[in-house]
């Protein structure tokens, strides 16, 4: 029975952990739908823009902020990482 308990426990943290907003996208969120063109974020925001055929390193950085968008630059989603 430990096993089981300590096994959800071990779930439940992962799982907190990759629902974390650790870089803030839920601040930029009003975002989605618009154009890359038109928004405006601040200098020092940690932050790259991913395109359909990005080529992206493979570190990651929890308090990055990426912001995904479509083959014609309109924000589609916001990840951390």
């Amino acid at each position: 029975m430990w096993r089981l308990t300590a096994a959800i426990l071990i779930l439940a943290a992962c799982q907190g952990a990759e629902t974390a907003d650790t870089c803030g996208a839920s601040d930029y969120a009003s975002f989605i739908g618009t154009n890359i063109a038109a928004i405006t974020l601040p200098a020092d925001l940690d932050h790259r823009v991913v395109g359909p055929d990005s080529i992206l390193t493979q570190d990651f950085v929890e308090t990055r902020l990426n912001i995904n968008v479509d083959e014609n630059g309109v924000i589609q989603s916001l990840t951390c990482g």
